[in-house]
Order: structure tokens, then C-alpha cells, then sequence
């Protein structure tokens, strides 16, 4: 797996401070929902071909993680949608996509 997930503050921190040297991409992901089913396989059918090196992917559980979740959202002035991909880079959102526009094929578009 070419992602690893976050579930505290002090992670989603950590990640912030990296977006100022490299791209971070973050899956926002409902355990509970069909449609972020998908999106997740997507996700992880993207990772599985040759995504782009520079950028680092991770995912949020938002039920389970709720705190980083809402604290992404606010952080980087994006409405809370699920599922929902972000891509920021210098603590700024540059792309995101929610639901059924979460795909392999738009991810590769924007990243690659």
C-alpha cells in the first residue's frame, strides 16, 4: 500500500508542516458508505499503477477520525464532503473532488 493513514491532531500536523517540501494528497473515507467504497478502490487503484513520486497519500477515516477530519476541512477552507480527495501543497488546498468524481482516470489527470 502506497498510503498510510492518520487518526490525531498531531498527525494531520505533521502533515501540514510536510506539505511546505512535498504535495500531500488525502482521502477523506466513510467506513459506512457505499459510494466511498468506491472512491477508496479508486484511490487505491491509482496508488497500484505509477503515481506521482513527489506527492505523499494518506487517508482519514472521518466517523472514526471525526476531530481531523472536521480539522482539515476547516484548515483548508473545504467543505466536508465524503468521500472527498484533497490535494495541498504549502498548507494550501490546490484540487479536490468528492463522490462519484473521486476516479483513477481524474486523479491521474490532476497529479500526474
Amino acid at each position: 500500500m502506497n498510503w498510510h493513514e492518520i487518526t490525531t491532531l498531531e498527525e494531520w500536523n505533521e502533515l501540514v508542516a510536510k506539505s511546505a517540501e512535498r504535495g500531500q494528497v488525502i482521502l477523506k473515507h466513510s467506513t459506512t458508505c457505499p459510494v466511498s467504497a468506491n472512491a477508496l478502490k479508486e484511490y487505491e487503484d491509482y496508488l497500484t499503477g505509477s503515481p506521482n513520486q513527489e506527492v505523499d497519500y494518506t487517508l482519514v477515516k472521518v466517523i472514526e477520525s471525526r476531530p481531523v477530519s472536521n480539522q482539515i476541512a476547516e484548515e483548508l477552507s473545504v467543505k466536508h464532503e465524503s468521500p472527498q480527495v484533497i490535494y495541498f501543497k504549502n498548507k494550501e488546498k490546490h484540487w479536490a473532488a468528492s463522490h462519484w468524481s473521486i476516479t483513477k482516470a481524474h486523479m491521474t489527470a490532476v497529479l500526474d
